[in-house]
C-alpha cells in the first residue's frame, strides 16, 4: 500500500466541460488517480480523447469543471492564475510535442529561461544547464540556435529546458508525436533514464503504445473516463 508521503500527485474527482454553442461537451469525467515520486506514469489515448485538457488541468494551465489537483497539500484548484502560474514555474516542467523552442535564443539560453522565470538563476545556472545537457548528450551544441538542430536533438533540448529547475514533477504531451520512429525510440530512452536513474517523476500523455513497455504504471483515458490498465492489456488493445 503507498503511503500518502509517497504520492506525489493526487487527482480526485476530476471533471471538465466546456459549452459549444447552446450544448455541453463533456471531455473528462470523474477522473481520480495518484502518481508516485521517482514513477513513470504514461497515459495511453487517442487524439481527441482529453489527455492534453488533462495535462492542462494537472499543470494549472486550466481549470476543472469540478474536483481537485492536489501536489500535497498545495490544491491547485483553489488558486488564483497567479499562483498558479507560479507554481507551474517552479513546480513542474513540460515537454511539448511541438518542441517551443525560441528560435532566436540559444540552446544554453532556452534552458535558462526557465531558471530566470522560477527566479533560480544564480552563480552556478550555467553550470545547471551544461549538465542538463550533459544528461541528454548535447553538452557539445549548447551555443547552437535550435533551427540547426534535427527535430530529434530539438526534443532532447525541450527536455533539458522541462529539467533544469529540477521540477517536482514533468509533464510530456506527445514527445515523440513528430519524430520518426529511431528517433523517438531514443528520446523514450533518454526519459526512461532520466525517471529510473536521476530520481525523477514524469507523467507522459501518448497514443504511441511502444511507450508502454518503460512505464512503472499506464493508464488508459476513453470517452472522458480513465481506467489503469496492466502494460499486457494496454498493450492488446490496438
Amino acid at each position: 500500500m503507498t503511503s500518502l508521503s509517497d504520492r506525489l500527485l493526487d487527482v480526485s474527482g476530476l471533471s471538465k466541460s466546456y459549452l459549444e454553442g447552446a450544448s455541453e461537451r463533456l471531455v473528462l469525467s470523474d477522473v481520480s488517480f495518484s502518481v508516485r515520486r521517482g514513477e513513470l506514469v504514461v497515459l495511453l489515448g487517442r487524439s481527441g480523447s482529453g489527455k492534453s485538457t488533462l495535462l492542462n488541468l494537472i499543470s494549472g494551465m486550466d481549470v476543472p469543471t469540478s474536483g481537485s489537483v492536489r501536489f500535497g497539500d498545495t490544491d491547485l484548484t483553489r488558486m488564483s492564475d497567479t499562483d498558479r502560474t507560479l507554481f507551474r514555474r517552479h513546480a513542474l516542467g513540460i515537454i511539448f510535442q511541438s518542441f517551443n523552442l525560441i528560435p532566436t535564443l540559444t540552446v544554453r539560453e532556452n534552458i535558462l529561461l526557465p531558471l530566470e522565470l522560477a527566479g533560480k538563476k544564480n552563480g552556478r545556472t550555467d553550470e545547471q544547464a551544461l549538465a542538463v545537457l550533459q544528461d541528454v548528450g548535447l553538452a557539445d551544441r549548447a551555443d547552437t540556435f535550435p533551427d540547426r538542430l534535427s527535430g530529434g536533438e530539438q526534443q532532447r533540448v525541450a527536455i533539458a529546458r522541462a529539467l533544469a529547475h529540477d521540477p517536482l514533477l514533468v509533464l510530456a504531451d506527445e514527445p515523440t508525436g513528430n519524430l520518426d520512429f529511431r528517433t523517438a525510440a531514443t528520446v523514450m530512452d533518454i526519459l526512461e533514464s532520466l525517471v529510473h536513474n536521476r530520481s525523477r517523476t514524469m507523467l507522459i500523455a501518448t497514443h504511441d503504445r511502444d511507450i508502454i513497455s518503460l512505464a512503472d504504471r499506464v493508464f488508459s483515458l476513453q470517452g472522458g473516463l480513465l481506467t489503469e490498465v496492466s502494460a499486457a492489456e494496454a498493450a492488446q488493445d490496438r
